[in-house]
């Protein structure tokens, strides 16, 4: 068990520097004094440069050795450098040393350190920390941790601060925290203290630790010696954010703004346009101004933070059409113009990008509206990255239209989007099934590292059956060089494995074309090293039952139980289903039921769909007894008959022409609280038809109605052959005129089929050639009863029938449902 992160109290930095080795021996001379400040100016960054030496040479020539790669020549110069005539110190190993701490290079630094050995060279603190540095860069932390502890012992050299800093960097870097702990009890063990950079460190430990009471107890005792200032607040907010804590981080960034707003910036600029705090690292006691700031902090009733966001909590303007706030509100509420040029609004910015992201994670979409109000408010220009996250936050609530809408601004304040900005919107535009503006999106995308986004588009043009597009989206993922992912080849297996149309069955030139696409995905697949999952093999079977290809459904099957077998997952009962389902479907009834007794001595769990499927299987072998055993077995399993259990039994029934049997069963199914549907009733309709049993026929259609289920085209099909097979064809006329009114609208009293009567009857009645293809156009929209009942009323007109709105002025309607009460009754 690790011990905390954290443990208190900390001792002050002030404390630590006093009870130092300089302070400790009372040998703090000039010589160590210029020795120390060299560490703390390498420890910055900066080399300092010593008198020329004869060995500056040597060590630029090994440097340059080590840059091109050619090792075996930088240690064959290391050791002519080791046996010169000359005497050695350790500043004629400093430019060494240092290219190995920037490389970094900890091999080459253990073999200079080795060589000094030898030559009894002994080691300072700017040597020691640059060893440092380029084991802890390298991800050697044993050999680091190694030379913290033992190198002081045997030396007489004691690492200072910098060094451990550096350690615990490299402990954060590499998520060790046995190393990290066994460094912070060294550290209290010598007394070295703590700095800012040293409480940056324990952020990064505390976030990847995912510890946010750790990173409550650092801000604790970092009030306890510092006073508060951009920098690390704007690293105290990082950490909120990266722990999901909203309420912390909008206060700390608040705080950020007031002090901002108060001048104390404390940030500079260096020469190559890097950010750092101007201020000294020194730790500052608590006061009472400190301690008042901490009790503003702690209050969220009388904070600071609330105080000078008042103005945006009781805003209530949508930030992307209130863009002109004026200047003098600009100057009132945050006083920030004085500062647009200065760093300080950069590390803002930074910060409120931070908040704004950890809102888009926890879907806090009105506060980043808040955010980017207040932004706006302070002359802070949201760049990129800031409308990214910002993006991210607001489509789960607000949807994809106001994000474009963002978007737009964006190119109004000609700012380019990321490319995830506009993955994240393509996502939500696929997700509504706004194809053309999805695809649109991702052609805009110039990189993109997952496939995600391509892969969403994919599921839309699957569910809008759309294939085609997907075609494109493929050839942009090419493009792109983006390696599909399993998900991808579940999703082609589902667009393109199937080769015909709905409503069409497959043929011998379909089956070939089938097997070929098949084999193209799986070769990809192949290249791409990526195995079949339980969805990619479902989709894939799925394809083949539904071009007829029983032969390869079972051989895939077999390969499928080999497959999952060797990976210790097995195929799922789903699998098998599809199988089943596709079996029944060809009337392969033997082999249905040979998988089915498989499927039960391997232990494969059953489900409801399972048994459904073989009731339905025992109406191709005529067997009522097989049926109710299965349903027998269905009820011990915990699984209830649900309307399609019953809608195969009662096929099987009708297989013996026992309608009255039908029947009953028929009320059972309400009875019981089964919601009925169209396919039952069309099941009783078939038959009846089939054997003339109009009474039947009329006896459904009026209970359909009462129930308010709605004919579908099959049910428009049946009666209507049924009537014209005994030869009643004005009541066929009528029966398909009325049937086609309910199937526009099943309640007349709703007023929505009044509604659009001018629109459906330009289309019933108009002389246009298009006419019909602008009706076929609703079914290709998914429209397909729309479609059919306009098409069936056309054909009505055209054959002389007059068109009738008012479904309660049928005779045949009023003829039906008396009969239907009646027999009721009887």
């Amino acid at each position: 068990m690790h011990r905390p992160l954290l443990r208190t109290p900390f001792r002050s930095i002030a404390d630590s520097l006093c009870k130092s080795k300089f302070h400790e021996h009372g040998r703090r001379n000039a010589a160590e004094k210029l020795e120390f400040s060299r560490t703390l100016t390498t420890s910055l960054g900066y080399e300092f440069l010593g008198e020329e030496s004869t060995t500056k040479l040597m060590q630029m020539q090994i440097i340059d050795a080590l840059r091109r790669g050619e090792r075996s020549r930088a240690s064959h110069l290391l050791l002519n450098l080791g046996h010169g005539n000359h005497s050695l110190g350790v500043t004629d190993f400093f430019h060494i040393l240092n290219y190995c701490a920037r490389s970094p290079d900890p091999l080459f630094v253990m073999e200079t350190w080795r060589m000094m050995e030898d030559k009894e060279i002994g080691l300072n603190n700017t040597s020691y920390l640059l060893m440092m540095q380029a084991l802890c860069k390298g991800g050697y932390l044993e050999e680091a941790s190694n030379l913290i502890n033992f190198l002081g012992e045997s030396h007489g050299i004691y690492p200072i601060l910098p060094v451990y800093n550096c350690f615990l960097g490299a402990c954060a870097r590499m998520q060790s925290m046995i190393h990290a702990n066994l460094c912070l009890e060294l550290m209290d063990s010598k007394m070295v203290g703590k700095n800012e950079v040293t409480y940056t460190e324990l952020l990064k430990l505390a976030v990847w630790q995912q510890n946010l009471s750790a990173v409550h107890d650092i801000w604790k005792d970092y009030i306890k010696h510092y006073s508060l200032s951009i920098f690390p607040l704007r690293k105290f907010i990082w950490s909120f954010t990266r722990l999901r804590d909203l309420k912390s981080a909008y206060e700390a960034l608040q705080h950020m703004v007031a002090l901002a707003m108060t001048g104390r910036l404390y940030i500079n600029r260096t020469s190559e346009g890097k950010l750092y705090s101007s201020r000294l690292d020194i730790p500052i006691p608590l006061n009472g101004q400190l301690n008042s700031q901490k009790v503003e902090f702690e209050d969220s009733d009388h904070s600071l933070a609330l105080k000078t966001d008042t103005c945006i909590r009781n805003s209530e303007q949508d930030i992307i059409f209130n863009m002109g706030i004026s200047k003098a509100e600009c100057v009132k509420i945050g006083m920030m113009n004085a500062f647009k040029s200065l760093p300080v609004m950069k590390v803002l910015r930074w910060s409120f990008s931070d908040v704004i992201h950890a809102c888009a994670q926890t879907r806090d979409s009105g506060l980043a509206e808040q955010l980017m109000l207040q932004m706006q408010r302070l002359g802070l220009q949201p760049s990129s990255h800031t409308y990214d996250v910002f993006i991210r936050a607001i489509v789960s609530d607000r949807g994809f239209s106001y994000g474009m809408e963002v978007l737009n601004v964006m190119q109004q304040q000609n700012l380019k989007p990321y490319d995830s900005t506009l993955a994240t919107l393509s996502i939500k535009c696929s997700k509504a099934l706004e194809l053309d503006l999805a695809e649109a999106l991702l052609d805009q995308i110039s990189e993109c590292p997952y496939p995600q986004p391509f892969n969403i588009f994919l599921a839309a043009c699957d569910a809008m059956d759309q294939p085609e597009r997907a075609v494109k989206i493929l050839a942009k993922m090419k493009q792109l060089s983006l390696r599909p992912d399993i998900m991808t080849y579940e999703l082609l297996f589902s667009l393109f494995g199937n080769v015909n149309a709905p409503y069409e069955e497959g043929n011998m030139l379909s089956q070939v074309d089938c097997a070929k696409r098949i084999n193209a995905i799986e070769m990809d697949m192949t290249k791409n090293n990526v195995q079949h999952s339980h969805l990619s093999m479902k989709n894939l079977l799925k394809a083949l039952g539904a071009e007829g290809m029983t032969r390869e459904l079972i051989q895939y099957l077999d390969m499928a139980e080999n497959l999952f077998r060797h990976s210790n997952t097995f195929v799922e009962t789903p699998i098998y289903n599809t199988v089943l389902h596709s079996l029944v479907e060809a009337r392969e009834s033997h082999r249905a039921i040979e998988i089915f007794k498989n499927m039960k001595s391997f232990g494969v769990p059953l489900d409801a769909a399972t048994y459904n499927i073989m009731i339905n299987c025992c109406s191709i072998i005529r067997c009522f007894k097989s049926a109710r055993a299965l349903v027998s077995m269905m009820v011990r399993d915990g699984f209830y008959p649900q309307t399609m259990t019953y809608t195969a039994l009662i096929k099987i029934l009708l297989e013996y022409e026992d309608f009255d049997e039908a029947l009953n069963m028929l009320d059972q199914v309400s009875s019981e609280g089964n919601q009925l549907d169209v396919l039952l009733y069309n099941t009783i309709l078939q038959k009846a038809c089939e054997k003339g049993r109009i009474d039947v026929v009329e006896f459904i259609i009026e209970q359909m109605h009462r129930n308010k289920v709605q004919p579908d085209p099959s049910t428009c099909l049946y009666v209507f052959s049924g009537y014209v097979d005994r030869g009643f064809h004005s009541t066929a006329m009528e029966a398909l005129q009325v049937l086609s009114m309910r199937m526009l609208c099943e309640d007349e009293d709703s007023g929505l089929l009044q509604d659009r009567r001018s629109e459906f009857e330009d289309l019933i009645h108009s002389e246009d050639v298009e006419a019909e293809s602008q009706i076929l156009q609703f079914f290709k929209d998914s429209g397909e009863n729309l479609a059919a009942a306009l098409l069936h009323l056309r054909w009505c007109a055209i054959a002389g029938f007059p068109i009738s709105w008012s479904l309660d002025q049928s005779q045949w309607a009023k003829r039906l449902s008396t009969n239907y009460d009646t027999r009721r009754k009887s």
